[in-house]
């Protein structure tokens, strides 16, 4: 991520976080006890999660961003952080109970990245599980501020297609004038 991204770990971006999208998105949906986190960045939603489940898995592919929360994380057991593929998880089938992915999905370069990333969260959640996302809606100003860095925007109208390839069911895609949301279960 370039400099710019530095706000992401602000105490501003956190009461956001944790004020305004996360209520937005989540809209009551219950994570389960098993909770999997794909792309925490500088750990807004991390904060925000560890306090809400009870075992949340953080797997995020920026090795000093991981190693940062490593540390951040070093005295919350229930809390795991690993630096890792989202598009390549190394779990089994079926062995979280939720997924959480917030306003990172445009950093995956490509749409078929993106859709492998929805496979493979898909492939470790449990039957019936929810995913859980939200992004922001693609901008010329958004596009400026990632000068230097990946900017592939989601367009929520694609999302129900290709989270239906990826095996989920039930997918519900909100909009706002800043971005979307979507809640999404596994096929039992």
């Amino acid at each position: 991520m370039n400099k710019a991204h530095e706000k992401c770990g602000s105490d501003e971006w956190r009461q956001t976080i944790c004020e305004v999208i996360l209520p937005w998105a989540l809209n009551g949906t219950d994570l389960g006890d098993d909770v999997l986190e794909v792309g925490p960045g500088y750990g807004a939603t991390t904060d925000v999660l560890s306090k809400a489940v009870p075992r949340l898995t953080s797997v995020e592919i920026d090795a000093e961003l991981a190693a940062m929360l490593t540390n951040r994380f070093a005295d919350v057991p229930s809390v795991e952080i690993v630096n890792g593929d989202a598009t390549a998880l190394p779990y089994a089938g079926n062995r979280f109970s939720g997924a959480a992915c917030f306003t990172m999905l445009h950093h995956v370069p490509t749409i078929e990245l993106q859709d492998r990333l929805f496979a493979e969260v898909a492939r470790v959640l449990r039957p019936g599980a929810p995913l859980v996302a939200s992004d922001s809606l693609a901008s010329d100003e958004l596009k400026a501020h990632h000068e230097g860095d990946t900017y592939n925007p989601v367009d929520p109208a694609t999302l129900p297609d290709r989270l239906a390839a990826a095996g989920f069911v039930d997918v519900n895609v909100r909009t706002n004038e800043f971005g979307w949301a979507l809640i999404a279960r596994v096929a039992r």
